[in-house]
Parts: C-alpha cells; structure tokens; sequence
C-alpha cells in the first residue's frame, strides 16, 4: 500500500459521510423536522364560555400546547383547576408545558397550580425549566419574581437561565413567561422581567410569548431597552386570549415596536416551528374573523 492510500481512503470516506448528510437534509422528518406549539394565557373561569371555544382551537391544532399563565381564575384553588380548567384546556394536559401566573399565587404557593401539572410545571415551588421541540430550545420562566426569589441576573432563577442558555447548543431559542416587558394596557407592562429579557437578548433567543393582558399583541424585534432590531432583537407576542373575557384597557403613550394590536377576540396563537425559522398564526374563536400571520428567521 503506497503512502497516499490512506489519505485517499479519508477524503472518500470524508466526501461520502457530506453526501449522507446531504441526503439526510432532504427527507422530511429528518433535518428538517417542524414542530408545532399552540397556546395562549388567561385562561379559563366557571364565568365564561370563551375558553370552552378556545378549548375547541386547541383540539383541532397538534403539538405541544403551552400556557402563558393566569390558567384559572379568579384564586387558583384546587376546586377552580378540577371544575373550571379540566373539562376544557385540562383535556390537553398530557401535551402541555405551562407557566404560571399571578392567579396562581392568590393561593399560597401556587399549590394547586403545581399538584395540577405535576412535574410538567417544573420544579414545585420554582416553575422554571425548559425543554426542546425539534431544532429548537423552549425554556419557560416564573415571572411572578417575589414569590421565586427575584428575576434579577443573580437570583437563583437568572442564575439557572444564564446556565441553561449557555449549555444549548441549538440556533433558535423560545422562551414563555406570563408577564409582559412592552405592553399597550396600563398596569401591564413589567419592569422587572427585563432581566429576563437582558439573558435572553446576549443569548441571541428569537421569540418571547407573555400574557397577562387580555388581548392580542405582536412587536418587532427589540431590544431589551426597546429599540428595533432585526438582526438581533427578540419578537414579543402577547396572547392573553385564552377566555378570559378582560383586556378593556385603553391603548396609552409610545409603545416601543408595537406592530399588531387586537382587543376583544379570544384565540390562540399557532407557532409553526423550523430549523433556523418561525411561523405564526393567530387562530381566534369561531365568529370572529380577526387573524395575524408572517414568518421570520432565527438569529
């Protein structure tokens, strides 16, 4: 065997192994593997029917199914979880990972809202985690910063999220969190998340979903500090819609970024997730005909 053999044998074998990877990139399912989260926040009470026909959405879209908090109302007691959330979004609980609200805590610790989901809501007493769908990483956060310890860079929750992004090694990046950075409502927009937001932003996530206010709302790419960017910013949505039948706030100031806005229609927000892309949809309830859709790509 001459001395150029093995170099030959690598360059075939190297040549060969970008062929497969190739191939492997144009099966559907195997690169390019799209998956599909669907959800909203504020959710169901024993008073409305809206969330009976957002419930309705639901089962009709596949995948995972998040909640951006405030899942019953009005305390978050056990009783509200058995008999206002479980005959509607509770049909859904094996496929939902949700977060909690400030509802939750009108019970002390957000008890039933931890014994409800169990170990789907993370950690009890905690309610942060993440987990990953296709090529993206979702990670969800407990925005309701006093009764966790903070939601400053060093409290034990910023602390966890700074570890966590920096051992994900994938391209896109989701996160979820009941409580708003930007939002058009008074009362609504949270200073204190933007620690979150600050993590988030030097790890280059794309996409941010919050509730708490019961309406529709979509930005353009910001910055922590509410400048556009479109190169690096993070996109916020706000899907209080879930059924709660709230969100007469009256729109007030210069809201950075604020490209959509839509009081007074309960629905969901469908999210069409791909390698190194996004779609959303919103989908409201049956008799309403507002609806908002685009695509963008990961950072």
């Amino acid at each position: 065997m001459t001395k150029t053999a093995p170099l030959i044998a690598s360059i075939a074998l190297a040549v060969l192994l970008a062929c497969v990877a190739a191939v492997l990139a144009a099966v559907p399912g195997a690169a390019q593997t799209t998956v599909t989260l669907v959800g909203a926040g504020d959710i169901a009470s024993c008073k409305y029917t809206e969330d009976s026909a957002t419930a309705k959405l639901v089962a009709n879209i596949p995948g995972t199914v998040y909640t951006l908090g405030d899942n019953v109302y009005t305390y978050g007691t056990a009783a509200e979880f058995k008999n206002c959330y479980d005959p509607t979004w509770g049909k859904f609980k094996s496929r939902t990972r949700p977060a909690a609200g400030n509802h939750e805590y009108y019970t002390a610790g957000a008890r039933p809202y931890f014994d409800y989901f169990g170990s789907r809501a993370g950690v009890p007493g905690r309610g942060y985690y993440s987990y990953d769908r296709g090529a993206w990483h979702i990670v969800v956060l407990n925005s309701n910063c006093d009764k966790v310890g903070g939601c400053g860079r060093y409290s034990a929750q910023g602390r966890w999220l700074r570890n966590n992004l920096a051992n994900n090694p994938s391209r896109c990046t989701l996160a979820y969190f009941h409580h708003p950075l930007y939002a058009t409502g008074n009362g609504t927009p949270t200073p204190q998340v933007k620690a979150f937001w600050k993590i988030l932003y030097n790890n280059r996530a794309d996409v941010i979903l919050s509730g708490h206010a019961h309406r529709y709302e979509r930005y353009a790419p910001l910055t922590p500090w509410g400048a556009r960017n479109s190169q690096n910013g993070i996109r916020q949505f706000i899907v209080g819609t879930g059924g709660n039948s709230g969100g007469g706030e009256v729109y007030y100031g210069q809201v950075p970024g604020l490209q959509v806005v839509k009081l007074g229609t309960p629905g969901v927000l469908k999210l069409n997730l791909s390698p190194g892309a996004y779609r959303w949809k919103f989908v409201p309830i049956a008799g309403k005909t507002f609806t908002d859709t685009g695509t963008d790509e990961c950072h």
